[in-house]
């Protein structure tokens, strides 16, 4: 799976890029492998460049987040039917999902009067053949594109909206493909070894349990190394997940010991 985010914002550092970390974390649990985050501005150039990029590497699922919005810079769509060499057209299932929502935001005082205004009626603009997907928190619909074994799924920017889309349309998706694969992951911290003298340890820990991946991060100062070790997993079940990840616990805990250093379990 790739995650494509766009926006200038996340360009420039106004704004910090939650909704990437959020989808590889779900995804990830889900059973999928994220295998690349891109983060592109509010150009259809730049937008129809990274959706053709990743489709050459024929991952099963491609999401974007941001830019399905009805102002001049959401310009996802437009970038995602130019990737395709697809018209950009009215979709009626989509315009009705639209026109509902601002006839509730009327009913409930939140807008002065109903009105399908252009800016209004352009978040229901889709690529051919897109199938949209219900908002249940916002207005701009969700959107389902398959293409050569592709599903490309393009998401709202706004955090609440694009969690909500995915956990009631695209987790289902994800699960479905991962089969009843597991993931599991868990933490534990050393102390007094540093980390040139932990590599090594993780790498004949992770080289005799091949289905665990080890990473280290430094939490302390360099005179006071205090460093958190992350072990995770995917596996057909719970248990032969949690048997892996315990076994190489045990195991990279006693090289640590070796060398003098401490291991406290996560709490």
């Amino acid at each position: 799976m790739e995650i494509i985010c766009v926006g200038n914002e996340l360009l420039i550092g106004k704004t910090l890029n939650t909704n990437a970390q959020w989808l590889a974390k779900r995804a990830t649990t889900l059973g999928i492998t994220v295998k690349r985050i891109t983060t592109v501005g509010d150009d259809v150039d730049e937008i129809a460049s990274a959706v053709r990029e990743a489709l050459e590497r024929k991952p099963r699922f491609i999401i974007t987040t941001g830019g399905l919005g009805p102002t001049f810079d959401d310009k996802t769509l437009e970038g995602i039917a130019k990737a395709l060499n697809r018209k950009l057209e009215l979709n009626e299932k989509a315009l009705k999902m639209v026109r509902e929502k601002y006839e509730e935001y009327a009913k409930a005082r939140k807008i002065d009067a109903f009105e399908m205004t252009p800016p209004r009626v352009k978040m229901a603009r889709l690529p051919e053949g897109a199938e949209p997907l219900p908002n249940p928190v916002g207005t701009a619909p969700g959107v389902l594109i398959k293409t050569d074994g592709t599903d490309l799924i393009a998401l709202p920017g706004v955090p609440s909206e694009m969690e909500s889309i995915f956990d009631e349309y695209v987790a289902a998706m994800l699960r479905k493909e991962a089969g009843e694969v597991t993931f599991f992951e868990t933490s534990i911290y050393a102390d007094n070894i540093m980390e040139s003298t932990l590599a090594p340890l993780i790498d004949i820990t992770m080289h005799d349990n091949p289905y665990v991946y080890i990473k280290s991060h430094p939490r302390g100062a360099e005179k006071k190394p205090h460093i958190e070790i992350h072990l995770s997993t995917t596996a057909k079940d719970s248990k032969t997940a949690k048997d892996r990840i315990g076994k190489a616990i045990i195991q990279l805990s006693e090289l640590i010991r070796e060398k003098g250093g401490k291991v406290k379990l996560k709490e």
